[in-house]
Order: structure tokens, then C-alpha cells, then sequence
């Protein structure tokens, strides 16, 4: 329990701090957000979008699940994605992996992971898809760092197929794509790839199987 008061006590310097250095940051929020970004990230507890990019409540719009997947029959990621860009109209979908993932490990090392293995099974499709990249990586470590890059193309190349993206592309709207990868040895983010604005573009970022 007492680490759960904390967050409570926490909370409270929070609010304090944030009125004393901005009287009406919460009267501004309270009446709409306008976030710039779509951040679909990890669950992770070590990498939320807000502290990571320094960005403060109202930036930025986040879906996270285990692995930063989009899947394109996740009606949950759909319904974010729709909304984010229909109602609030954000210009910027990011998906963002990080180094030192247990889901790209859980992935990698096989084994069972019960139901988490239906959720893992795209990654291992990148691993499948990119075998003689990976398997000519000698260091384990950077074997999994790269494939989770591979991992972040890969889900910004199926969020651009989704119909949303497209549909907004059609109509002449570009909210842009990038895929970022966290380290979380270092703190720094990095981009992977940036600016797809078209289905051409994402294209090359899909294996053709």
C-alpha cells in the first residue's frame, strides 16, 4: 500500500507545481485536447511517451501494447487511430519500439508464452521475413536490437495499409508516419524511418510474401 499512496502524494506536487509555474494549464486542457501526435509505443513501464520526449499532458495521444504492434485487426488500435485522426486530427503517427524488449525476446527465444504467443507472432513473422539479415549479426544483442527495427518498420508499414491512413491520404490530408526506437541504456530516442506520407513510400517498408 505504501507504494501506492505515493503515487497519490506524487500526484499532488505534481498538480501544485504545474499551477504554481502555469495558473490555467488545467482550465485550458479541461475544455479540449489537441494533441500533435499519435504515439503507438510498448506497454513497457520504462518508456512513456510523455517523459521520454518531454512533452507535457495534451502533446500527445498514446495507444501501448505489448511490443508496439499494429495489427490490423486490433479493433482497440483501430478505434485510436480513428479517432485520432477524424476527431482530433493529428498530423503525426508514431510507432516507437525500444532496445531490450521482452516482447522481441520472448519472440526470439521461443518457448510458450500462452496467449501472449497469438500477440507475438507477427514479430516472429519479421524474423522469418529478415533470417539471413539477423542470422549474419553475430552478437545476440545487436541481433535483437536490429530486429527490433525491423519490428518498428514493419508496424508502420501495416499502419500505413489500415484504412483510416489511407482514406486520409486520399482526401489530401498527410498526417505523416515515423518509427523511432528508444534505448532505454541511454535514454535517446532515435528515428528509424520518418515523413511516409503515401502508400508508395510505405510500400518498400513491407516484405513481400
Amino acid at each position: 500500500m505504501k507504494n501506492f499512496r505515493r503515487l497519490f502524494e506524487n500526484n499532488e506536487a505534481w498538480a501544485n507545481a504545474v499551477l504554481a509555474e502555469d495558473p490555467g494549464f488545467f482550465k485550458r486542457g479541461e475544455r479540449k485536447q489537441e494533441p500533435h501526435f499519435l504515439w503507438i509505443g510498448c506497454a513497457d513501464s520504462r518508456v512513456p511517451a510523455e517523459q521520454v520526449t518531454g512533452a507535457v499532458p495534451g502533446d500527445i495521444f498514446v495507444h501501448r501494447n505489448i511490443g508496439n504492434q499494429v495489427w490490423e485487426t486490433d479493433i482497440n488500435l483501430l478505434s485510436v487511430l480513428h479517432y485520432a485522426l477524424e476527431v482530433l486530427k493529428v498530423k503525426h503517427l508514431i510507432v516507437c519500439g525500444h532496445t531490450n524488449c521482452g516482447a522481441i525476446k520472448a519472440a526470439y527465444g521461443g518457448g510458450g508464452f500462452g496467449v501472449v504467443d497469438h500477440w507475438l507472432s507477427d514479430i516472429r513473422n519479421v524474423m522469418r521475413w529478415n533470417r539471413a539479415e539477423l542470422a549474419a549479426i553475430p552478437n545476440v544483442r545487436d541481433r535483437l536490437d536490429r530486429l527490433t527495427e525491423l519490428n518498428v518498420l514493419r508496424q508502420v508499414g501495416v499502419l500505413a495499409r489500415t484504412p483510416t491512413v489511407r482514406d486520409e491520404w486520399a482526401k489530401g490530408r498527410r498526417p505523416l508516419l515515423h518509427g523511432l526506437v528508444y534505448d532505454v541504456k541511454n535514454g535517446h530516442l532515435r528515428s528509424i524511418v520518418d515523413g511516409i506520407d503515401s502508400a508508395e513510400k510505405a510500400e518498400a517498408l513491407l516484405p513481400r510474401t
